[in-house]
């Protein structure tokens, strides 16, 4: 038992029970916090108040006595069970702590902003829904005019998602020095996951090269949300071709490419899923209606664009998102040379 604990226990209580005044249950207070600062376990306390009562009140009938041997017993079991969710408090601050290095690491993986590249505006924008996202997007620098770009669905969430996207980026950094064509950077890719992620785990990408000097867009995907291309021209949106697999469910797997041409004004949507699964007022947004917001916001410098439209649909879903949203716009602008 803590002796100097029991002589300042005692003096309060004796205090007290003498003249009840406000500041002696001010220094119990104070006292009480100490307590709990020092870990004190609760049937320590209950012990100390036992033998102050004791120690001032000598003729307490026998009874009483007994019955603080039952209180003992009670706060033992107490003590224990706050011993226990103590020690899950501070495991759970452990985590806490764990998981905050994890979110700083993942966001490093993303590039802080799109490169710039001649007659050509980019932007983007990705929330995480819970503090880790399952996201990724990234871009490479073929050189001579031409970007990898990438954009990427972790289908899972926190940590192992985290590690997945860690491996995506560094397989995908190996591409700076050898500019394949996306369906090889598809099947490298493909290997990768396939060899090294759990079978549970699977990730959706497109990958395509735009090439800034004859405007062209050639691009492969593996199971991901389909974009959209807006024409100028016509004021119309059209659905992008896709077809190929999912990363990691299979070997050897051969992903076709398509070639899109864009016009000044042109612009190329690329999203995750979690923006056509968004739910408003109930139901999955549609993709018709994804194109009206598109199409107000598409004036705007494409930064700007992705975050309107961001806003946007989080106004509409009422401040509820259940997944994680990329989005990003391509779009092809007046040259400055």
């Amino acid at each position: 038992m803590n002796i100097d604990l029991q002589k300042q226990y005692e003096k309060l209580l004796t205090s007290y029970i003498q003249d009840t005044r406000e500041d002696h249950l001010y220094g119990a207070q104070q006292l009480s916090k100490w307590i709990l600062q020092q870990r004190v376990p609760p049937e320590e306390v209950v012990s100390i108040h036992i033998a102050t009562i004791k120690n001032l009140l000598p003729d307490l009938p026998n009874e009483v006595k007994i019955s603080f041997d039952f209180l003992i017993e009670v706060m033992i079991g107490y003590g224990v069970a706050y011993q226990d969710r103590d020690h899950l408090v501070n495991r759970q601050r452990e985590l806490e702590d764990e998981i905050e290095v994890a979110v700083r690491m993942q966001q490093t993986l993303l590039p802080k902003s799109p490169p710039p590249l001649e007659g050509v505006d980019i932007g983007v924008l990705s929330v995480a829904a819970n503090r880790m996202s399952g996201d990724y997007y990234n871009f490479v620098d073929h050189g001579q005019g031409s970007l990898g770009i990438a954009i990427s669905d972790i289908i899972g969430k926190g940590i192992p998602a985290a590690l997945c996207m860690s491996m995506i980026k560094y397989s995908m950094d190996r591409f700076d020095d050898q500019p394949l064509s996306p369906s090889e950077v598809l099947r490298g890719l493909n290997t990768v996951v396939e060899r090294n992620v759990d079978s549970s785990m699977f990730i959706t990408m497109v990958y395509g090269v735009y090439d800034s000097l004859n405007h062209h867009f050639r691009y492969a995907t593996a199971g991901h949300e389909p974009g959209l291309v807006y024409k100028a021209s016509d004021g119309e949106f059209h659905d992008l071709e896709t077809q190929g697999l999912v990363l990691g469910v299979a070997k050897d797997v051969d992903y076709p490419e398509y070639t899109i041409e864009l016009s000044l004004g042109d612009a190329i949507i690329l999203f995750s899923d979690g923006v056509t699964e968004c739910k408003v007022d109930g139901k999955f947004l549609q993709r018709e209606q994804l194109k009206q917001i598109i199409c107000e916001y598409l004036e705007l410098p494409a930064q700007q664009a992705v975050e309107a439209i961001y806003q946007r649909l989080f106004e509409m879903t009422k401040y509820s998102m259940k997944d994680d949203q990329t989005i990003m716009i391509i779009k092809r602008v007046e040259s400055l040379s």
